[in-house]
């Protein structure tokens, strides 16, 4: 047809531009493999300001990396949508719900659920499966998708990053540190041309990993030093999905008394993250901030960074703003506990907080983990630590491998003067010494 072309995968798009239907495939390229080259989108609409997929596929990338400017996009985008073929309103419905301000994910998921049958041999599909599984605790059914991914390409970082019995987070899952840690560092020349997110996120679960397993915390070090922290150095990296990893873990460094060994380096973090540039991308991050400005004393901004978050809360409509009330408080929270009023947080998080119930913040398993381990430090600080004993027995059979957890155990143990205080250290020193020595 005159004035259509076919992408990558053989569907129609409204274009009579060669150039625009190439940037769109490296474009997918890019997003599939976590390229560090997503922008190359942009180019889409300069090649053909009147298509559709160029105009809403370049507004799904600005809505991460710069949101102001996806509007205008995504007006482009509507003003041709009647000319457009099938599949470009079918791309257009389901891009503009995933970034509007009111999406509901179950809506989200159902229109992208047709993407499976069509890409049986396509590596990536399986990988992106296999988190989502993960993540709803299917581990047999995430096993097997990320099992399947890794055979079609062992390449693929969504496979890597997913599951299997050989893949990190299945490993990390079952407190296997020593394996993931190898298995991660032999996929890591892999990792170069991953997008700013992608390679840092896979060096933190590495430095997760080290710490958990309790290895010389110098060796976290050396990990944010030379694999998360250097990225700023590349003239393409993006700084705010570096950021997030970095704040995640030194966030666990934190609640495990060894944020001094890092020096200055939280006090230099945020103040990268004190520019308004930086924020409302994604609550999980978001937290973060919050936690980092309040700690380093930059109250004001954190004050600023709190109130435009319930700003934001504001513009939600009624069942968005049921659903996120809860980030609403544990951001709240974090803010107190930055500032070192363990108290007032707790009351904010009430007493049955578990973080698990937390994933609206748009963060994992793992990336939840800290946040049920500021709330156990929290009550054993203040006091209740019958509560904390409580949350942490119930938690430590999904991670019995942890040494943390028992170290945090065998601490409510002494204070309560309980004469298992000292099979509990055994075990925490046992688990200790079992990993990485």
């Amino acid at each position: 047809m005159e004035g259509v072309k076919l992408d990558r995968w053989g569907y129609e798009v409204k274009t009579s531009s060669d150039s625009c239907i190439s940037v769109i495939n490296a474009y997918y390229h890019q997003v599939l493999s976590y390229g560090r080259n997503r922008k190359v989108i942009l180019e889409a609409p300069v090649l053909d300001k009147d298509c559709v997929l160029a105009n809403i596929l370049a507004a799904h990338f600005l809505s991460s990396s710069d949101p102001s400017k996806a509007p205008s996009l995504i007006e482009a985008a509507k003003a041709g949508i009647e000319q457009a073929s099938s599949y470009e309103k079918a791309v257009f419905e389901a891009v503009n719900y995933l970034i509007s301000q009111n999406r509901d994910d179950d809506v989200a998921v159902e229109l992208h659920s047709k993407v499976l049958p069509r890409n049986q041999q396509e590596n990536f599909i399986y990988g992106m499966l296999a988190f989502p599984l993960l993540e709803l605790g299917r581990m047999a059914d995430a096993e097997d998708a990320a099992k399947k991914g890794f055979e079609i390409n062992n390449q693929d970082v969504w496979a890597q990053h997913a599951v299997s019995p050989n893949l990190c987070h299945v490993l990390q899952y079952k407190c296997q540190y020593k394996e993931a840690v190898q298995f991660m560092e032999e996929c890591s020349n892999a990792w170069s041309s991953c997008s700013s997110f992608m390679l840092t996120h896979n060096w933190w679960h590495v430095a997760v990993c080290y710490l958990e397993g309790h290895s010389p915390i110098t060796k976290v070090r050396e990990v944010y030093d030379h694999c998360i922290w250097k990225e700023l150095e590349r003239t393409d990296a993006i700084a705010v999905e570096v950021c997030l990893n970095a704040l995640g873990l030194l966030l666990r460094v934190f609640v495990r008394g060894k944020l001094d060994i890092f020096e200055d380096r939280l006090k230099v973090l945020a103040a990268s993250l004190s520019d308004q540039a930086n924020w409302f991308m994604e609550w999980h991050l978001d937290l973060l901030i919050l936690w980092a400005l309040a700690f380093t004393e930059e109250l004001p901004k954190a004050e600023d960074l709190l109130k435009g978050l319930k700003f934001r809360l504001s513009k939600m409509n009624e069942k968005k703003q049921q659903i996120m009330q809860r980030a609403m408080l544990l951001a709240e929270a974090m803010y107190e506990y930055g500032r070192g009023n363990e108290k007032q947080a707790l009351e904010i998080l009430g007493p049955d907080f578990d973080a698990y119930s937390f994933k609206i913040i748009g963060a994992s398993d793992e990336q939840l983990d800290v946040f049920n381990e500021v709330w156990y430090t929290m009550l054993l600080n203040t006091g209740q630590v019958t509560k904390a004993i409580e949350s942490i027995e119930k938690q430590i059979p999904k991670r019995e491998g942890a040494p943390f957890l028992w170290r945090l155990l065998e601490k409510g143990y002494k204070l309560t003067g309980r004469q298992e205080a000292a099979t509990i250290g055994e075990r925490a020193r046992l688990l200790e010494t079992a990993y990485f020595n």
